[in-house]
């Protein structure tokens, strides 16, 4: 039985929804709304590109939740996933069902970004989470944005969530590896290994800081070139 499938009704119920028609018609609006963030992105980075000869961002990675995924997190929640309403529901308790991550090479492009996309008059900010200033106690860093993002289908404009993250390169390898390990069983020391990996960040945060100095560093240095 699928993980997180709990009885037989639940598996089968999930399994209807892979191929409901509203469920899809749902994850459709879902597709389209990573989709025009994306293009909102590569747009400035085509912007970048032209005015300061580099990019903002080194890549863009997206993911749609799976009805597996999607009933884990219900369950997580406290919502019932064989009510018939996961669709409804998951539309109103659910901001993380489309996902994009944005990998920049330094912390200041993230900031930069993100406020260029947020001016954009047709985006909605639900919410911020800045794990970069306040990282998690694991030692987890990214910048998070709920926002609200406008698709326009066949029966007209509707507004759909979805989660945009920002990371640097650094700070996406210590959640690629931490996100590994997490998933090892009976593994032994495990306090020693969660503290191993928390003073990993700590180091890979001190790494964005300078690599982020030499950049200015050089920045500054062309300026002054220029000016002579």
């Amino acid at each position: 039985m699928e993980k997180y499938a709990e009885t037989l009704e639940e598996y089968q119920y999930i399994k209807a929804l892979e191929s409901g028609r509203r469920f899809l018609e749902i994850m459709n609006k879902y597709r389209c709304a990573i989709m025009e963030v994306e293009t909102k992105l590569n747009v400035l980075n085509s912007e970048f590109s032209l005015q300061y000869d580099r990019n903002p961002f080194e890549s863009i990675k997206t993911r749609l939740k799976s009805p597996k995924s999607i009933i884990e997190k219900l369950h997580r929640k406290g919502l019932s996933a064989t009510d018939g309403k996961v669709e409804e529901i998951m539309e109103e308790h659910l901001y993380d069902v489309a996902g994009v991550r944005v990998v920049c090479a330094f912390q200041e492009d993230i900031y930069r970004l993100a406020d260029l996309l947020l001016r954009q008059d047709d985006i909605h900010l639900i919410r911020t989470k800045d794990y970069i200033k306040n990282p998690k106690p694991n030692g987890y860093r990214s910048l998070h944005l709920i926002l609200e993002v406008p698709v326009f289908l066949e029966r007209g404009k509707t507004p759909v969530k979805i989660e945009v993250q920002f990371r640097t390169i650094a700070m996406d390898f210590w959640a690629s590896v931490d996100h590994k390990l997490r998933y090892k069983k009976d593994v032994e020391d495990e306090a020693q290994i969660v503290e191993k990996l928390r003073q990993c960040a700590e180091t890979i945060s001190t790494l964005d800081d300078e690599m982020q100095r030499i950049r200015n560093m050089i920045e500054a240095g062309g300026e002054k070139h220029a000016e002579d």
